[in-house]
C-alpha cells in the first residue's frame, strides 16, 4: 500500500514557501480582452484557467522551440532543467546501461529518478513505452510537427494518471483544429562535417468545427540525421589523451595478441609479433609490456544515422449541441543506424601447425619463448568493418474519443490501442565465432596480419546477417470521467471530478537464437525470449474547494488495482493561496506506487559484457597477472555479467513534496520559487557494475566463476536496490523588458528557467549507505546542480528574434585514473540565436546554433564507448546553421 500523506501541519507550516504557479490571476480583466475559458489543464480534471492551477506547470510552445531550431522531442526537452535524461541518441552507439541495444530509444526523465518514473501522454492520454524494459516512451516517436505545446507538471501526479507518475507528467498537445494547407522545410547544416538535418513537413484539414460541424486534418513529418563519426571532431578521436591519464583500449586488437600458457615453465607468456614495430597505429598502440591495444574509438559513432517519419491525423464531429466525437491516429517510425568497433574474437586456438603460428611460412615473426604449444589469440578482424545494426522502431496509437456535456457533467471518455515495436538487424561487421574460430585453428585465417585470397574469402563466408531481436508492447485502455460544480461555497464553486480506467498490456521480447547464439560480441548470446501480461484497473476522484475567495484546496485520490502486483491507493493534497493581486502561495503533497514492468519481473538471465572495462579481482587483482590467469581474459577487459528479471520485486513507492511562491514585483514581471522533494523507497533497478567490481569484498559472492576459477560472469539481476532522496529549488524569471525607442524599435522579453538540485542521494541496497550524487559522478552519471535556459526575445511587427542559452553546472568526473589525473568537469553553456519574418502566409527563420563553437568538455567517463567527452549531456555537433521556411494557404 502507499504511504501516507506528510501530517497536515507540515503542509500549513511550509505555507510560507508553496509552490511555483506558471501565471499570477490577473488582478483584473480590461474591457478589450476576451473571456478567458476553462479549460482542461494537466494536474487537473476538472477544467480551469490555468493560473488557478495548484501544482507547479511549464508550457513550452511549438512555435519558440521551432524557432530555436530544436527538431525532436528529446532536444526541446533537454532544455528543460528538470529533465535529466541519460538516454538519447549517443546511447544508440553500443546499448545502455544493461548492455543491450536502446533501439535507438530516446526518454524523459524528470527529478533524474528515471525515464520509469516519468509519464508521458499524448493529449492526455498514455502511449505504448518502448519495448525494451517497457518502462518509458520513445521520444523519437512523438509527432512534432503536428504539436501546439508541451505541458510539463514537476509534480507528482500518481493521484490523477497514474502511480508512475512519480517524477511528473510530460503531455504532448496536438493541435485542435487545421483548415489551412502549410508546407514545411528545415535544413541544419553543422560548420563542421557530419551531422546535417532535414526536415519536410505537409499539414492540411478541411472543415470548421463551429460552423460545419466538423473538422478533419493531418500531419505527415519527416526528419533525417547523418551520422557524426569520432573521428570528425578532434575530442572525440582518441582514447588515448595522455596529459589527462585517459587510456581506454581494448586487449582484443589487430594484429592479435597472443597468450601461451605452457610458456616460461607454466607461468606463461603474452605477446603480440607486430609490437616491436608498433603495431597497426593508429587504430592499434604497441604497450612496454609486448603487447598491442586496440584505439577502438576511432571507430566509434558520436551520433548514428537516424530517420523519423510520422503521420497524425485527426478527425472531430459534433454530435448534436453538446457533443462530441474524435478519431485520433499517430503511426510513427525511427530508424537508427548504430555503428561500432569491429566485433572482438577471444580465446582463439592457434595450433602450431596453422603456417601463421609466429615463425612458420605465414610470414609472422617468430617470437622468443614460445612453448610450442598451442596458443590463445584475441583478435579484432579490422577485415570484417565496423559492426552494425539497424534498428527499426515503431509506434502506432488509434483513440477514439466522445466528450460534451450531460446531466449538468462535462465528460469525456475514450478507447485507446497503442503498440510499440522495436526490431534489430545485424547488417555489417558480425561473424560466426564457431566458423571464425575454425579458421584460426585450420590455418585458413590468419589472426596477426592481413588475409591472403583464401582467407579473406572464408572471413566474408563468416558474416552473420539477419535479424537478431524483435519486441512489441501492446496497450488497449478505455478510460471515462467526469466533472461538475457541486455547490456553492465562500470562494467559489465546489467542483469534483470522478473517473475510471482499464488497461491491460502485453508485452513480448523474441531474440533471434539462431543469429544471436552465434556471436559473443552482440551482447546477446545469452539472451532469451520472454512474454508477459498484465490488467490495469483504477478508480480516481477530484474535489476543488474554494474555501474561501482567496484559497482553494484540491483533494485527489486514485486506487489501482495490477493483475500481477496487487492495490495500492494514492492520495494527493494540494493548496493555493491568494495573498494578493501580486502574489500567490501553493503547496502540495503525493504519494507514488511504479509496479515492476513485465521484463523487469520475467526476463530470463542473459549473459552480456560489462559497460567498462575490468581487472578480474582475483586473477588479475590491480592489474597484475596472478598464476593461472590469461592476462588477455583477465585483466583490464570488458567482463561479463549475468541480468535478468526478478519474480519477487516489490513496487517502487514514493511521497512528493512542494512548496513555493509566485509573485509580481512589477506589473511587467514575474518571479517564481518551488521547493520540490521526492522520497522514494524500493528502486528497481540492477546493481551499478562499477559498485560491483569497487567493493570485491563486499560483493564477492557476486562473481560467478567457472569449474577451473577462470571468470563467468558477474550476477546483476534487477532487485530492490534501496532509497533515493532528492530535492531541490525550481526558479521561474518572466519580464517584459520594455519598448525600445518607444515600441519603434521593438519589444524585449526576457525568460529564464533553472533548477538547482540541493540533495540527490541514493542506497545501492536496502539499508545501506547513501552515496552522494549531486556535483559529481557517481556509479553511472552526474546529477548537476544547477541547470538553467535563458531567453531573450524581440518583436517588432512581422519580425522577431530570440537570443538562448543553456547551462549546466560542472561537477567531478568519474576519475576511475591515476589520482595525478582527477578531473573536474567545468560547466556547459551554449548559446542560440534565430530570427523570422512572417507575411502573406510566409514564415521564413534563419539562426545558428551553439554560435560560438563550444565543443563539450573533456570527460573520462567510461560508461559509454564514446570517449573524450560525455554524449548524454553535451552536443558533439558544434556551431550548425539551419533555415527553416513555411507557406500556408
Amino acid at each position: 500500500m502507499s504511504q501516507p500523506l506528510p501530517p497536515l501541519r507540515l503542509l500549513c507550516a511550509a505555507l510560507l514557501a508553496l509552490p511555483m504557479a506558471p501565471a499570477l490571476a490577473q488582478s483584473a480583466d480590461t474591457p478589450d480582452e476576451p473571456e478567458m475559458q476553462r479549460v482542461e489543464v494537466t494536474g487537473s480534471s476538472i477544467k480551469r484557467l490555468i493560473s488557478e492551477t495548484a501544482t507547479p506547470l511549464s508550457v513550452l510552445r511549438a512555435e519558440d522551440f521551432a524557432r530555436q531550431g530544436l527538431t525532436t522531442a528529446q532536444e526541446v526537452l533537454s532544455r528543460l532543467p528538470a529533465n535529466g535524461s541519460m538516454m538519447g541518441s549517443g546511447n544508440a552507439i553500443g546499448g545502455n546501461t544493461s548492455g543491450l541495444p536502446t533501439g535507438g530509444q530516446a526518454s524523459a526523465d524528470l527529478r533524474g529518478l528515471g525515464g520509469d518514473k516519468t509519464l508521458v501522454l499524448l493529449n492526455g492520454r498514455r502511449i505504448a513505452n518502448h519495448p525494451y524494459d517497457g518502462a518509458s516512451v520513445d521520444l523519437n516517436m512523438i509527432p512534432i510537427a503536428a504539436l501546439e505545446r508541451v505541458e510539463v507538471l514537476r509534480d507528482g501526479a500518481s493521484a490523477i494518471y497514474g502511480t508512475d507518475a512519480i517524477g511528473g507528467v510530460i503531455n504532448f498537445i496536438t493541435k485542435r483544429a487545421l483548415n489551412v494547407t502549410t508546407i514545411t522545410a528545415e535544413v541544419v547544416a553543422p560548420q563542421h562535417r557530419g551531422a546535417d538535418e532535414q526536415r519536410a513537413n505537409l499539414s492540411g484539414g478541411f472543415g470548421r468545427f463551429d460552423t460545419d460541424g466538423y473538422n478533419v486534418f493531418g500531419v505527415l513529418d519527416y526528419h533525417r540525421q547523418q551520422v557524426l563519426t569520432s573521428q570528425e571532431r578532434a575530442f572525440s578521436s582518441s582514447g588515448i589523451v595522455p596529459g589527462r591519464g585517459l587510456s581506454v583500449t581494448s586487449g582484443t586488437t589487430f594484429p592479435g595478441n597472443y597468450f601461451d600458457a605452457a610458456a616460461n615453465n607454466g607461468a606463461g607468456l603474452a605477446g603480440n609479433p607486430y609490437a616491436a614495430s608498433g603495431c597497426l597505429p593508429p587504430l592499434s598502440v604497441a604497450m612496454a609490456n609486448g603487447t598491442c591495444r586496440q584505439e577502438y574509438t576511432r571507430q566509434i559513432d558520436d551520433l548514428p544515422a537516424q530517420r523519423q517519419i510520422a503521420l497524425y491525423s485527426k478527425a472531430a464531429f459534433r454530435l448534436g449541441a453538446g457533443h462530441q466525437a474524435s478519431i485520433e491516429y499517430l503511426h510513427a517510425q525511427n530508424r537508427v543506424q548504430a555503428r561500432t568497433a569491429p566485433p572482438p574474437q577471444t580465446g582463439l586456438v592457434l595450433p602450431v601447425s596453422s603456417p601463421y603460428y609466429p615463425g612458420n611460412v605465414g610470414g609472422v615473426p617468430a617470437q622468443a619463448g614460445l612453448s610450442g604449444q598451442p596458443l590463445s589469440v584475441n583478435w579484432r578482424p579490422v577485415e570484417a568493418g565496423q559492426r552494425q545494426i539497424d534498428s527499426k522502431g515503431q509506434a502506432d496509437r488509434l483513440v477514439l474519443a466522445l466528450s460534451g456535456e450531460a446531466a449538468d457533467w462535462d465528460y469525456k471518455a475514450g478507447l485507446a490501442r497503442a503498440i510499440s515495436r522495436s526490431s534489430e538487424d545485424f547488417t555489417g561487421g558480425y561473424v560466426q565465432d564457431a566458423a571464425f574460430a575454425a579458421g584460426v585453428l585450420n590455418g585458413i585465417l590468419n589472426p596477426f596480419g592481413l588475409q591472403n585470397a583464401a582467407g579473406a574469402q572464408y572471413l566474408a563466408g563468416t558474416a552473420l546477417r539477419g535479424e537478431v531481436q524483435n519486441a512489441r508492447v501492446t496497450t488497449t485502455g478505455l478510460d471515462i470521467q467526469g466533472s461538475r460544480e457541486l455547490m456553492q461555497l465562500a470562494g467559489g464553486p465546489l467542483a469534483l471530478a470522478l473517473g475510471a480506467e482499464w488497461r491491460q498490456e502485453k508485452a513480448g521480447f523474441n531474440v533471434n537464437r539462431e543469429i544471436a547464439g552465434q556471436a559473443a560480441s552482440s551482447g546477446l548470446s545469452g539472451s532469451l525470449s520472454k512474454h508477459g501480461a498484465r490488467r490495469i484497473q483504477a478508480l480516481f476522484g477530484e474535489l476543488s474547494l474554494p474555501l474561501l475567495r482567496k484559497l482553494e484546496v484540491q483533494l485527489a485520490a486514485r486506487f489501482d488495482h495490477y493483475s500481477d502486483v496487487g492495490s495500492t491507493t494514492n492520495p494527493k493534497l494540494a493548496l493555493r493561496y491568494q495573498a494578493s493581486d501580486a502574489l500567490v502561495l501553493r503547496g502540495s503533497a503525493s504519494t507514488g506506487f511504479r509496479a515492476p514492468t513485465l521484463f523487469e519481473k520475467n526476463a530470463p538471465p542473459s549473459k552480456n559484457d560489462t559497460n567498462d572495462s575490468y581487472d578480474d579481482p582475483f586473477l588479475c587483482p590491480g592489474g597484475v597477472p596472478q598464476p593461472g590467469a590469461n592476462p588477455l581474459r583477465d585483466c583490464d577487459l570488458q567482463q561479463y555479467k549475468l541480468q535478468g528479471g526478478n519474480p519477487d520485486l516489490k513496487p517502487e513507492k514514493s511521497t512528493t513534496f512542494a512548496a513555493g511562491i509566485v509573485f509580481e514585483p512589477l506589473r511587467e514581471m514575474t518571479i517564481a520559487i518551488d521547493y520540490w522533494r521526492i522520497d522514494l523507497k524500493d528502486k528497481i533497478a540492477a546493481l551499478p557494475e562499477q559498485a560491483i567490481f569497487g567493493n570485491v569484498e563486499k560483493y564477492r559472492a557476486l562473481f560467478l566463476r567457472n569449474a577451473d576459477g577462470s571468470p563467468y560472469a558477474i550476477a546483476d539481476l534487477n532487485d530492490n536496490l534501496g532509497e533515493v532522496k532528492t530535492d531541490g529549488v525550481d526558479i521561474s524569471l518572466n519580464t517584459r523588458i520594455g519598448r525600445l525607442a518607444g515600441g519603434a524599435w521593438g519589444d524585449l522579453s526576457l525568460s529564464v528557467d533553472g533548477s538547482w538540485t540541493r540533495k540527490y542521494d541514493y542506497q545501492n541496497e536496502r539499508g545501506g549507505p547513501f552515496i552522494t550524487n549531486v556535483g559529481r559522478y557517481a556509479d553511472n552519471g552526474p546529477v548537476f546542480r544547477w541547470k538553467h535556459m535563458a531567453a531573450l526575445n524581440w518583436r517588432l511587427g512581422r519580425w522577431n528574434a530570440t537570443l538562448a542559452q543553456s547551462y549546466k553546472s560542472g561537477y567531478v568526473d568519474q576519475n576511475s585514473v591515476e589520482a595525478a589525473y582527477r578531473h573536474d568537469v567545468p560547466s556547459y553553456s551554449l548559446f542560440n540565436l534565430s530570427a523570422s519574418y512572417g507575411a502573406q502566409g510566409w514564415l521564413l527563420t534563419a539562426g545558428a546554433k551553439n554560435i560560438f563553437d563550444k565543443e563539450p568538455p573533456f570527460s573520462n567517463q567510461g560508461t559509454l564507448f564514446q570517449k573524450g567527452y560525455d554524449p548524454r549531456y553535451t552536443d558533439p555537433v558544434g556551431r550548425a546553421w539551419y533555415l527553416r521556411g513555411s507557406y500556408s494557404f
